[in-house]
């Protein structure tokens, strides 16, 4: 997310902004709330003193409408916010403006401090790329982070050594795994042309679990930068996110259910939740995002999760386009995986 400018109005925040990628339109989705208004460029039909014309020119124009409803379009890649217009060049109807990555938008409103921090986060976020790819031979390695303009490469390691020197091919990967660790990402893609790339893959696993568990081994036949040009072409990037995620969060259901089962470290449904987190007990707080938005309506759900991520829990917000985000809807859209049993 990039924040343009901030202007005070009264007790109201202007704040321009650019979309950078899909999670900082998802995030504007929570952001954006009924009665906000919101500035942006968009496609109107022209005023044509000729009455008897039915075609009308469509023009580009920036409105102002005040928010009655926010969809998050994921597969179009848009976000999609309805209201009354309240400023532009026809002060009257009613609009939809179809925000993309990309695209400068203008929020008025009172920022909740969870807001600010959400946007916060996500400004802080766009700065570090969220996938890092690896190109592995045997004694070579070239990485680069994805950014929205193309790869920036960020390391290269090279290491030569002789047939049995299995020590050596070890520290290499000790070298390349140090050397990952020093860069913030989300994701990693392992690729190249040998079993070098699953060897390392391997030796993640066992000297650095958290960062094997972000992993996806691909095959390649070239390293570096012809060895970045397979991985986008074959959208290998495009399908990492998702199937990541999807088994991050399907691992979050299995254990949630096992402990319902067993009646062990878990809370499910709204009080509950509360009641453990009144212990400080959260360590994993599972939300559905369809529960989040019918529920902030209701009470200061947001808050509840600030709480918990300040008191070093993680909150995981899922889907229900998906079957462990569905699953959780099923369970009452909340639930949390405890450090310490509650009853």
């Amino acid at each position: 997310m990039q924040i343009v400018e901030e202007n005070l109005r009264g007790n109201e925040r202007e704040i321009k902004l650019i979309p950078e990628n899909l999670d900082d339109l998802w995030h504007l989705k929570f952001i954006i709330e009924k009665g906000d208004v919101v500035f942006a460029t968009t496609k109107r039909a022209s005023q044509s003193s000729d009455k008897l014309r039915s075609d009308k020119e469509m023009v580009t124009v920036r409105l102002g409408i005040e928010v009655e409803k926010v969809e998050f379009h994921k597969f179009a890649n848009r976000l999609r916010i309805s209201g009354k217009i309240v400023a532009g060049i026809d002060e009257s109807g009613y609009h939809t403006l179809n925000v993309t990555v990309g695209k400068e938008i203008s929020i008025i409103k009172k920022w909740k401090d969870e807001q600010l921090e959400r946007l916060r986060r996500a400004v802080e976020d766009s700065s570090r790329p969220e996938i890092v790819m690896l190109t592995i031979e045997e004694g070579y390695a070239v990485a680069g982070a994805l950014r929205q303009w193309g790869v920036e490469e960020i390391f290269e390691e090279r290491m030569g050594y002789g047939k049995g020197m299995g020590d050596s091919r070890r520290e290499f990967f000790g070298e390349v795994a140090a050397k990952l660790e020093s860069v913030d990402f989300k994701y990693l893609v392992i690729a190249g042309p040998g079993f070098a790339k699953n060897d390392f893959h391997d030796f993640l696993k066992e000297k650095h679990p958290e960062m094997a568990k972000k992993a996806v081994v691909v095959d390649t036949s070239s390293v570096g930068a012809r060895g970045f040009i397979e991985i986008l072409k074959r959208r290998v990037v495009d399908k990492i996110i998702g199937e990541i995620r999807l088994a991050e969060e399907a691992e979050y259901i299995d254990k949630l259910l096992e402990g319902i089962a067993k009646g062990e470290k878990v809370a499910y449904g709204v009080e509950e939740v509360k009641k453990a987190h009144s212990y400080r007990a959260i360590e994993i707080l599972l939300i559905a995002d369809e529960f989040l938005l019918g529920e902030r309506e209701r009470w200061d759900v947001d808050s509840l999760m600030k709480e918990v991520e300040d008191s070093g829990g993680k909150v995981v917000i899922m889907s229900t386009e998906f079957e462990p985000g569905k699953r959780l809807m099923s369970l009452g859209g909340i639930a949390a995986l405890l450090r310490f049993p509650i009853s």
